[in-house]
């Protein structure tokens, strides 16, 4: 067997490895008794039909293919045991020849993170800062939460509620057709289509009105887009909203544990604080990743990269099928391929092993820890907010992989804080100095 190390790269090695005829012709002896134990050749009971006889039925090709799919990994195994490669990942293989039997591997290596000094990181934490706009605004939104709705004898005006008969279709086929449907008017709105709401300006109870639209070339369902709809509305009720004053008693309506205004004012202000220092917390703490990623040197092998795509488009299947969707159907409303959706997560993708292996980096240089007893109060802050089968949920936190993710959870959590004591203060000393100090 001759092996050559072409080169290193990109956290990757890559060998090209030519195999022994004899080897090659043992794996073959091999493939043919296994392939006659099921070959069903006439004239033969299985395992009694001579290797000829295999090879015309089924193809040499065929026999290669199965002695080398057991073959090549085989031999794959012994080469990185013997040049004393330690891979983190499977490797990508390839075969280049067949006479003589050569392939190439593509073999990913650990990640290498040089962190330069993290402890001269220097970040501005941000001011937060709530005004009497940003609680108008809030005060606003309440009062419509709390509006009522009351039939209007007028005109159908932007932000009235109708209740309309509406018969469309697409070229003939039927679209969106509904009897007593419930429609609210908003200003520059692309439901149905764009452009709907803006063609009920105008009309009163009882009025029919006959139309057509345009979808964008750009609108997001794609097997719609430059399509023109044809529709025929008429409006049944034209209701206006009705906003409370804002008083004493509109407080009370919020939460029956207020009674002025002014004391709703006071927790909406609180609100928006608490909102606002958590924005700015999470800000800042993303800011210190990046002040650290950004003196760091990171490489590792592209299949980190690909690992991480896969994780994320888990994790979005899920999500969508929480909602009764399916990826395919996602796809199809943003009218997008899985390769383009894949190819898009990419830099995502890359985004998150930088931060993930320059964060371990640094927990490793700081001495992170997370001990059981933290897992296991973690646990309990979950089940706290769990609402319902908390015995399943307490065994499934408890099992070896949960309370594993969990400790690399926490892990991240201490370590993203310790740089955040680090960036608010500084320290100018070297790693050497901090070392020295440690042992004393």
């Amino acid at each position: 067997m001759k092996v050559t190390n072409e080169k290193t790269e990109n956290s990757q090695v890559f060998l090209t490895i030519e195999m022994e005829p004899a080897e090659v012709e043992e794996s073959l002896e091999e493939s043919y008794k296994r392939l006659a134990k099921k070959a069903n050749i006439p004239g033969f009971r299985k395992g009694k039909a001579p290797r000829v006889v295999i090879e015309r039925y089924m193809g040499k090709e065929s026999i290669l293919e199965d002695a080398l799919s057991h073959l090549v990994p085989e031999v794959y195994e012994k080469v990185i045991k013997e040049q004393k490669i330690d891979a983190v990942a499977q490797p990508e293989i390839k075969v280049t020849q067949t006479d003589p039997v050569i392939f190439k591997a593509t073999v990913p290596l650990a990640p290498t993170v040089n962190l330069d000094d993290h402890h001269k990181i220097q970040v501005a934490p941000e001011t937060v800062e709530v005004t009497e706009d940003d609680i108008n605004r809030v005060m606003e939104q309440l009062r419509h939460q709390h509006a009522v709705w009351e039939p209007a004898e007028r005109a159908v005006d932007f932000n009235d509620l109708v209740t309309l008969n509406m018969a469309s279709d697409i070229e003939g086929e039927p679209f969106i057709n509904q009897e007593g449907a419930q429609y609210q008017l908003v200003k520059d709105s692309r439901f149905p289509v764009p452009g709907f709401a803006e063609q009920l300006i105008g009309m009163k109870r009882e009025e029919e009105k006959e139309f057509k639209l345009q979808f964008p070339s750009d609108y997001a369902k794609g097997d719609l887009s430059g399509k023109e709809p044809s529709f025929k509305v008429k409006i049944v009720e034209v209701k206006q909203e009705i906003l409370p004053e804002l008083n004493d008693d509109f407080a009370t309506q919020v939460s029956s544990d207020l009674k002025t205004l002014a004391e709703l004012r006071e927790r909406v202000e609180a609100n928006l604080k608490l909102g606002a220092e958590e924005k700015a917390r999470i800000s800042f703490e993303d800011k210190v990743i990046e002040a650290v990623v950004g003196l760091a040197k990171v490489e590792f092998p592209p299949i980190f990269v690909e690992m991480e795509v896969d994780r994320l488009l888990s994790e979005q299947s899920r999500q969508l099928q929480m909602e009764g969707k399916n990826l395919e159907e996602y796809l199809e409303s943003i009218n997008k391929t899985s390769e383009q959706l894949h190819e898009e997560l990419h830099p995502l993708a890359t985004k998150r092993v930088t931060r993930s292996l320059v964060l371990g980096k640094v927990a490793e240089e700081e001495k992170v820890e997370v001990s059981d007893v933290e897992i296991d109060a973690e646990i309990e802050n979950m089940l706290k907010s769990a609402t319902e089968k908390k015995e399943d949920l307490q065994k499934l936190l408890n099992t070896p992989q949960s309370r594993e993710s969990i400790r690399q959870l926490l892990m991240t959590r201490k370590t993203v804080q310790r740089l955040v004591e680090i960036a608010k203060s500084p320290t100018k000393r070297s790693t050497k100095a901090k070392k020295e100090d440690e042992q004393k």
